[in-house]
């Protein structure tokens, strides 16, 4: 067997969502994109605490930056079911290109300030508010409900060995040029998927237009429809107490790497990457089994190892046990937001989708400026090793609350139905 034979049987068993030709113009234009994107996470963490060296500040940026998410999503996703979904994306990213480019010409002109920095951010966010559920939803679109599941894992691939390779080179520019390159290159980056986006052709899914209720009406037609459907809101609630306490690695781990282990940028950028690798073995994994179907069983393993490995992150107090432990959680991470995601996705009907979605990216993300706070004001005050602990035994606890809400299994019926 030749090598190509061996590549397209690799490909045809296990990433079947790559024989789709769209998905492979989006898929690497995004391997691209967000690279940079990852550059310019940790370029602004470490330009923060730079400018602040205050723990509280950075976490408040974070806070900033999903702030729309928390606010604006369930219109977002009203809106996003009325419009071509391939139009949002190339105007998203291409408002997400510009502000990456400003913020590079005020650090190249040493113009920065931290308001400036907020001000970005914010926008970044407000941008992030049309463009997560967009990217969520425009998925089926150019897969299928077939391979969705193996898309979704593809994508947390690319988005995983970025976070591995965008901390890498990030903390190289900036140990050698300083952040600002991160900004630029990171700019010029998304003009790979802007491109990707061009060359994509398919039938948009719109939802039909009925008679105007009024956008609130609509968005609480979606939180009752989710309300009623008990995976779908079990799953959400799980979402939301994982979202809040076990992602807020940009505003710890620099912390952790400055205050904890006394060490530069180039640890911090190794730390990313450790958690990256696990985060990409998730991904694999999920790539390799993704014609299985998510398990909910999974999930709730998932959410309880989570909150273990966080409090051992904060015990741990070397650089190779911290590594570790952040490896694990990024494992833990993805296979769980993988099948969180795909059961939502593939369990919603079309006309739901992209409400149920922008409901996933307010709890996923938009609980996140809650969480950044959370950490960044328990770092201010007992360290990160301290907010790695206290996140972990909440999230546990969080999650033991929900399942007690659901302690009643589904009937064999609906779980067949589910999975």
């Amino acid at each position: 067997m030749s090598i190509r034979d061996a590549g397209a049987r690799l490909v045809n068993n296990h990433f079947h969502a790559l024989t789709h030709t769209n998905f492979r113009y989006f898929w690497f234009g995004q391997c691209v994109s967000l690279i940079g994107t990852w550059m310019q996470n940790i370029g602004q963490s470490w330009l923060v605490l730079t400018l602040t060296g205050s723990p509280f500040l950075l976490g408040l940026v974070g806070t900033i930056q999903f702030l729309p998410v928390t606010f604006l999503s369930l219109f977002a996703g009203v809106l996003i079911d009325k419009y071509p979904k391939k139009q949002i994306l190339l105007v998203t990213q291409s408002v997400s290109m510009v502000l990456a480019l400003i913020l590079s010409a005020l650090v190249f002109t040493h113009t920065v300030k931290y308001g400036y920095v907020m001000t970005l951010a914010f926008l970044l966010g407000l941008t992030n508010t049309f463009d997560m559920p967009t990217r969520q939803a425009f998925n089926i679109e150019i897969v299928g409900k077939e391979d969705l599941m193996n898309a979704i894992a593809l994508n947390s691939t690319t988005f995983n060995l970025a976070r591995i390779v965008g901390p890498a080179i990030g903390a190289t520019m900036m140990a050698f040029f300083g952040p600002a390159w991160c900004f630029l290159l990171n700019g010029l980056s998304f003009i790979a998927v802007i491109y990707g986006l061009l060359q994509i052709k398919t039938d948009p899914y719109v939802r039909q237009k009925k008679k105007d209720i009024g956008i609130l009406r609509e968005i609480k037609d979606g939180i009752v429809y989710i309300a009623n459907h008990k995976i779908l809101a079990q799953t959400l609630l799980l979402v939301t107490v994982v979202g809040t306490l076990a992602y807020n690695f940009n505003v710890l781990i620099p912390v952790m790497t400055k205050s904890v282990l006394h060490l530069d940028e180039k640890t911090y950028g190794l730390l990313m990457s450790c958690l990256g690798v696990g985060s990409l073995a998730g991904a694999l994994t999920m790539s390799l089994r993704s014609k299985k179907g998510p398990r909910y069983s999974l999930i709730l393993v998932c959410c309880t190892l989570i909150s273990v490995f966080l409090a051992l992150t904060g015990i741990a107090h070397s650089v190779y046990g911290v590594g570790a432990f952040l490896a694990l959680t990024g494992l833990c991470n993805i296979l769980f937001s993988t099948n969180s995601n795909s059961t939502l996705q593939i369990h919603a009907k079309d006309e739901y989708r992209a409400r149920v979605m922008s409901v996933y990216s307010l709890v996923f993300a938009g609980s996140t400026p809650l969480g950044n706070f959370f950490s960044g004001m328990v770092a201010e005050r007992y360290g990160a090793d301290g907010a790695f602990i206290a996140c972990g035994i909440l999230l546990l606890a969080g999650f033991l609350t929900v399942v007690m809400i659901f302690r009643k299994k589904p009937s064999v019926r609906e779980e067949q139905a589910v999975f």
